[in-house]
């Protein structure tokens, strides 16, 4: 079997199991498990194919095939134009979390504190530094092997950060300029509705909202108050329906200049408000 024979016998199979974007995930498997660029497939896809490499994959698809996320397989993420390493135990970085990196960038100052919570992959606070070196940056997670995947993000994008094993801000003792979070927010009753891929390969306690999606919003702004500077921010990521629900929160505990921003799409994406207080040296 040649190379272009593979890949479209790869695609078919992904296709008749249900996967949206089977002719992309096929090329990416591909590419992954052969290190071939499209240059180079172009040029040997009339070649055939090494018997082990065939076998090998064939193992990914039948693996793609069974709705596992396509970056649990390859181990890797684009975001923000930086290559992270991803596995079942962080949620995998999407597209849609940029804004709130690119929103934190608008406020971010030289030597400004900043703690992301719930850090998970630590792609935002990673991004944040790589993007920004002058800022100081701090990273919570209540999950250890998710810090284990942060702390391998921090050393391969050579940014210093400190991480820290914490429920919310249990062990957190700094005051911040910048906090940023992307929480669980789905609702636990929404969760079995999730895409397999998401429902049953992502971690749970990086979706689990609780009951009504809000529980680490009123968590986090209600315990907020002895780690953000007056006249730092706070900025979320949220649900599509939550932004309403999120600025009040924002405004029940002494936020202003709150903003709610879309996505690409025009869905409610990120929510942002600065804390009352003197705002010199601030934004």
């Amino acid at each position: 079997m040649t190379f272009g024979e593979a890949l479209q016998e790869g695609a078919v199979y992904l296709q008749e199991h249900g996967i949206r974007e089977a002719d992309t995930d096929a090329w990416l498997l591909l590419e992954h498990c052969s290190g071939m660029s499209r240059t180079r497939y172009l040029l040997r896809r009339r070649e055939p194919m090494e018997e082990a490499l065939l076998e090998r994959y064939r193992e990914l698809l039948t693996r793609r095939g069974s709705r596992i996320p396509l970056q649990h397989i390859t181990g890797h993420q684009e975001f923000m134009g930086l290559d992270f390493l991803v596995n079942d135990q962080v949620l995998v970085p999407r597209q849609d979390t940029e804004i709130l990196v690119e929103e934190a960038l608008k406020r971010a100052r030289p030597g400004m504190q900043v703690l992301d919570l719930c850090t998970g992959s630590g792609c935002i606070i990673v991004s944040l530094l790589k993007l920004c070196p002058a800022l100081k940056g701090t990273a919570a997670d209540l999950s250890f092997r998710a810090l284990g995947v942060a702390r391998e993000n921090a050393r391969r994008q050579e940014t210093s950060i400190e991480f820290l094993q914490s429920d919310l801000f249990d062990r957190v003792n700094g005051v911040y300029d910048l906090i940023v979070s992307n929480p669980p927010y789905i609702p636990t009753g929404d969760i079995e509705a999730l895409e397999e891929e998401v429902r049953l390969h992502d971690p749970r306690m990086a979706l689990d909202g609780r009951e009504d999606g809000l529980y680490f919003y009123r968590e986090i702004t209600s315990q907020c108050g002895a780690h953000i500077r007056p006249g730092g921010w706070l900025l979320f990521e949220i649900g599509s329906d939550q932004g309403g629900a999120v600025s009040r929160l924002l405004e029940e505990n002494h936020f202003s200049k709150i903003e709610i921003i879309k996505d690409l799409a025009g869905l409610d994406r990120v929510v942002v408000g600065q804390r009352n207080g003197t705002e010199e040296n601030y934004v």
